[in-house]
C-alpha cells in the first residue's frame, strides 16, 4: 500500500514517514504541493496525507488538483491549522478526514488504517515509544562548555524521540574536555532530531547561543526558536509550555522567570539568590521594562526575531539576554517592547551543581551592566 505525504517541515515528514514503514507501508515525501503533485502522478498512491499551512502552494490547491487529476484517492488532513472555514472548505473539496496537532504517530496510523486498511507484513516496530507529532516545529538551542560530566543525554534522546517536530541543536563552545564526543553519542541514532555545531575556539555562552540560533534561523522549516541550558535546570516540561504560549500569542519572545511563586519548587543557593535579586532590581532600571528575570536560560521566539536581535555579536559573555531585551526597546520603543514580551514563571527550576557562574562572575556582572546602561543609552 502506496501513501504519499506533503508538508513543508521535513521533521514532521521523516517522522510520519519512518513510523508508516514500521507498519509496512510504502512511503515517498514530498516538501512542497507543487512537487506533491509531480510525485502523486508518478506515485499513484493509495492515500494522501498533507498539511494545510504550506508556502506558495496551500493545502487546499493541492487537494483541488489532486482530486482533479483523481477524484477517488481518500486524502488524510493532518494540520495545526484549526481555522473552522479551512477545515468544512477542505471536506467540501473531498477529504476523508482531518487530524489536528498535536496528535500522536500511533493515532495516525489508526486514521490510516481506518481509510485503507493494514499492510500485510509489518517491519520492525519501535517498541511502544508514545510520539507526538506538534503543532509547530521548534528548533532549540543548547550551549556547551566542558560539559561532560553534567549532560543528562538519556534525557535529551528520550525528548527527541517522544517529541516529532523539536530539532536539538547542541552548540560546542570551544569545549576542553570531551564533551564533543559525549555529544556525538547523544546525537548517534537520532540525526534528524539532533545536530551539533562545534565552534573550535571558546567565545562565551552569548557568542554561542548567537552562532546556533543564526544557525537554525537559515532553516525555514521552524516556527519557533529558543535556547536552553545544557544542565536541564529548566526542565523540558516547562520548555515546552513557554511555546505552547507563544504559539496562541502576539508575543515575539515568551522568556521563562525563576521568580519563585506559590506551588512552584524553585531552589538556589541563599548567597546566590540575593546577589540575583539585587543583579535584577538593577537589570529592571536600566531596561526601563517590568521583567523581573531576564537571565533566566530558558527562551522561545519567533525566527524574525532571532534574526533581528541576534544579528551583530553582544557586548558580554553572560548578560546578552539584557542585551536581547534592550535590543527589543530600541527597535519598537519600551512600551511597545514590553507588549512583545511574555515572562514567564516556571513551575521548576533548580540551580545545578557545577554552574559555569561562580560568585565571582556575579560580582562583575555589577560592573558589566555599568557598560550596558551605557552602550544602549
Amino acid at each position: 500500500m502506496k501513501i504519499l505525504a506533503i508538508d513543508d517541515q521535513q521533521l514532521i515528514l521523516l517522522s510520519v514517514q519512518r513510523k508508516l514503514i514500521e507498519y509496512g507501508y510504502n512511503v515517498k515525501t514530498a516538501t512542497s504541493g507543487k512537487e506533491g503533485i509531480q510525485i502523486f502522478e508518478a506515485f499513484n498512491p493509495d492515500l494522501v496525507i498533507l498539511d494545510m499551512n504550506m508556502p506558495e502552494m496551500s493545502g487546499l490547491d493541492v487537494i483541488a488538483k489532486i482530486k482533479e487529476i483523481n477524484m477517488n484517492t481518500p486524502i488524510l488532513v493532518m494540520s495545526g491549522n484549526d481555522d473552522e472555514e479551512v477545515i468544512l472548505k477542505g471536506f467540501e473539496l473531498g477529504i476523508y478526514d482531518y487530524m489536528k496537532k498535536p496528535i500522536s504517530l500511533d493515532e495516525m496510523v489508526a486514521r490510516v488504517k481506518r481509510t485503507i486498511g493494514a499492510p500485510l507484513i509489518v517491519f520492525n516496530q519501535k517498541g511502544n515509544t508514545t510520539q507526538k507529532i506538534q503543532k509547530n516545529c521548534v528548533g532549540v538551542v543548547i550551549p556547551c562548555y566542558n560539559e561532560a560530566e553534567r549532560l543528562s543525554g538519556k534525557e535529551f534522546q528520550d525528548f527527541a524521540k517522544k517529541h516529532p517536530g523539536y530539532h536539538l541543536c547542541f552548540v560546542n563552545d570551544g569545549s576542553t574536555d570531551n564533551t564533543l564526543e559525549v555529544l556525538e553519542e547523544i546525537r548517534r541514532g537520532n540525526e534528524e532530531a539532533i545536530s551539533i555545531f562545534d565552534c573550535k575556539v571558546n567565545g562565551g555562552k552569548a557568542e554561542a547561543v548567537r552562532q546556533g540560533m543564526l544557525h537554525l534561523a537559515k532553516d525555514d522549516q521552524f516556527d519557533y526558536l529558543g535556547y536552553l541550558d545544557a544542565d536541564l535546570s529548566t526542565d523540558f516540561a516547562d520548555f515546552d509550555e513557554l511555546v505552547r504560549t507563544i504559539e496562541g500569542s502576539n508575543f515575539d519572545i515568551v522568556s521563562g522567570s525563576r521568580i519563585s511563586r506559590m506551588g512552584a519548587d524553585i531552589t538556589k543557593e541563599s548567597a546566590r539568590k540575593i546577589i540575583s535579586k539585587t543583579i535584577n532590581l538593577i537589570i529592571q532600571k536600566i531596561l526601563g521594562m517590568p521583567f523581573k528575570d531576564t537571565q533566566c536560560g530558558a527562551k522561545v521566539m519567533r525566527p524574525n526575531t532571532v534574526k533581528s536581535v541576534f544579528n551583530k555579536p553582544f557586548k558580554t559573555r553572560w548578560l546578552f539576554d539584557v542585551e536581547i531585551f534592550k535590543r527589543m526597546g530600541k527597535t519598537y520603543g519600551r512600551e511597545k517592547a514590553t507588549s512583545l514580551i511574555c515572562e514567564q514563571p516556571l513551575k521548576r527550576w533548580i540551580h545545578a551543581d557545577g554552574s559555569k557562574l561562580s560568585m565571582k562572575d556575579s560580582i562583575k556582572i555589577l560592573w558589566q551592566l555599568g557598560q550596558l546602561s551605557i552602550k544602549y543609552k
